[in-house]
């Protein structure tokens, strides 16, 4: 399963690296023909994509890394730093985005778009739409967080695409639209930063588990035939696809530690069994209150 994982992230990385490559130097080209800030910003994010794919392959490979005395939990984790550093780029290509559209603003210079531009838009579009919905089934698939970063970086360069081809049928009646636009693509990299980040943090510091993974913990604590054991005080920390989950449930004080050993080692293997989650049980007397 992680072997089948890995790959699938490999993959998406190295057909975005070739993809978005191929992109940048068309868009780059037509930016330059055109002399337009928001073609030319745009190329740059597309080769971004190519560096946060890099980040990507990195994180793959250093997450795959078998546990070891010092990480007893393995290296998934390195899947969120990836993460974290896809957005941290991002952050400094809005910054240089915004910084070159409002120099243009001020100096009052407007782009000048042709054919060539309206093609190479189009094409992007189409490509890193495609590129998006392919990283968001790997993300899905494997729940790699860098991939599914990397999949809102190419949905970012698709959405800023339309906001250039949008600007090219206005340029005639706003001589200041493609700087315009030029903010406005900085700022939805800074959402798209926002996200991403936003997300890496909160695996990394640990996160209460999703009501639909509690739902499924308590459906199999009530099967067992001990009966009001009350599981309660969940979290759960992430490490890649690797889980480790922690909670309470509460026994009968005259209950000895045998008992309490054998009903939580049995809840921790169907757990184990049904959900693949690691989890670790606490036992406490029913009569103990949080």
């Amino acid at each position: 399963m992680d072997t089948n994982r890995n790959k699938l992230g490999y993959q998406e990385g190295i057909v975005s690296i070739v993809v978005n490559t191929l992109l940048f130097g068309l868009k780059y080209w037509a930016g330059i023909v055109s002399g337009s800030i928001a073609l030319t910003a745009d190329a740059w994010h597309t080769l971004s994509d190519s560096l946060s794919s890099l980040i990507v392959i990195a994180g793959i490979k250093l997450s795959s890394r078998n546990p070891d005395k010092k990480h007893p939990f393995g290296h998934g984790r390195w899947e969120q730093i990836a993460s974290f550093f896809i957005g941290f780029l991002l952050a400094i290509i809005a910054y240089d985005f915004m910084r070159e559209a409002i120099q243009r603003l001020h100096t009052h210079e407007s782009a000048n778009f042709g054919t060539i531009a309206i093609a190479v838009t189009i094409a992007s579009i189409l490509l890193k739409e495609g590129l998006a919905q392919y990283a968001f089934y790997i993300g899905r698939k494997t729940e790699n967080t860098s991939v599914y970063a990397d999949g809102w970086h190419h949905r970012t360069d698709a959405l800023s695409s339309v906001v250039v081809l949008a600007g090219i049928f206005l340029k005639n009646y706003f001589w200041w639209i493609d700087s315009a636009l030029g903010i406005l693509i900085s700022l939805m990299l800074l959402y798209a930063v926002y996200k991403i980040i936003k997300d890496s943090i909160s695996k990394l510091l640990g996160e209460k588990p999703s009501d639909e993974l509690i739902k499924k913990i308590i459906h199999i604590v009530e099967k067992h035939p001990w009966p009001d054991l009350i599981p309660h005080h969940f979290h759960i920390h992430h490490y890649g696809k690797h889980k480790e989950l922690t909670f309470h449930i509460k026994l009968d004080k005259n209950q000895n530690i045998e008992t309490g050993h054998r009903i939580a080692t049995e809840i921790e293997n169907e757990i184990r069994e049904k959900l693949h989650i690691e989890s670790t049980i606490h036992v406490e007397p029913r009569e103990v209150k949080h």
